[in-house]
């Protein structure tokens, strides 16, 4: 629930706009997040970022149950030769604040191909402000 407040928090201050209406108190936000009808997805600071959040469409878009997701490094949901472009594009939205209009393949992990694209990366942070990680959101892929 916490994650979830920082998630819709910091796409208010980063993007200026709410990523979904915000109905109910924490919990009742929390859930209409998690079952809505776009991707997010998000990984928190590590050297090596573990993949922290997934809401219901990317779990079934990546292939994983929760507890796969949260344990899988986010470098993963890129292909070998797509992941210098994939650090490019979260380093330009850590500097910038967020970047939108992002478009990129990934995959699964079962190994089947997606194309994302109209993607908005953002910083995510915490109440005081502090990094926390980085996420996205989409509701456009195509299965390559």
């Amino acid at each position: 629930v916490e994650w979830s407040q920082w998630l819709l928090d910091s796409y208010r201050h980063c993007v200026g706009r709410e990523l979904m209406p915000r109905v109910g108190g924490p919990e009742a936000q929390a859930h209409a997040l998690f079952h809505a009808h776009f991707v997010t997805v998000s990984h928190g600071t590590q050297v090596d970022p573990i993949l922290n959040y997934g809401s219901q469409l990317a779990l079934a878009l990546w292939e994983m149950t929760w507890e796969q997701l949260v344990q899988t490094p986010s470098r993963l949901t890129a292909e070998p030769m797509n992941r210098t472009e994939r650090e490019e594009m979260l380093e330009r939205a850590r500097v910038q604040g967020y970047i939108d209009n992002y478009r990129g393949v990934r995959i699964s992990s079962s190994g089947r191909r997606f194309l994302i694209e109209q993607a908005i990366v953002w910083n995510v942070t915490d109440r005081a402000g502090h990094r926390r990680g980085q996420a996205a959101t989409f509701s456009r892929w195509t299965f390559l």
